[in-house]
């Protein structure tokens, strides 16, 4: 499990992420860079399809997993997640 700080742990709860879904989107997801030396990670096509070959969340958790994102600051900590409603810009 990652460092959370305060403000990840009551976004988790608001928005109904599980702590699973946060591990299998740390331990799958693609990483970008985002504002300010931080980074978002996401899950792609190649993401998702290898966490389907794991079969570490059931298939109903695992697609509401996959529509999820995670702002890390530079040290690793997650700073937020919540649910994307938008493609995230390359």
């Amino acid at each position: 499990m990652a460092i959370l700080t305060d403000h990840a742990r009551v976004r988790m709860q608001q928005r109904g992420i599980p702590a699973a879904a946060l591990d299998a989107l740390l331990d799958f997801g693609r990483v970008r860079p985002a504002r300010g030396g931080r980074e978002i990670v996401f899950f792609d096509k190649r993401s998702r399809a290898r966490l389907a070959k794991t079969g570490r969340l059931a298939a109903a958790e695992a697609e509401r997993a996959c529509k999820s994102y995670a702002i890390l600051e530079s040290d690793g900590a997650v700073i937020t997640v919540g649910h994307r409603y938008r493609r995230i810009p390359r």
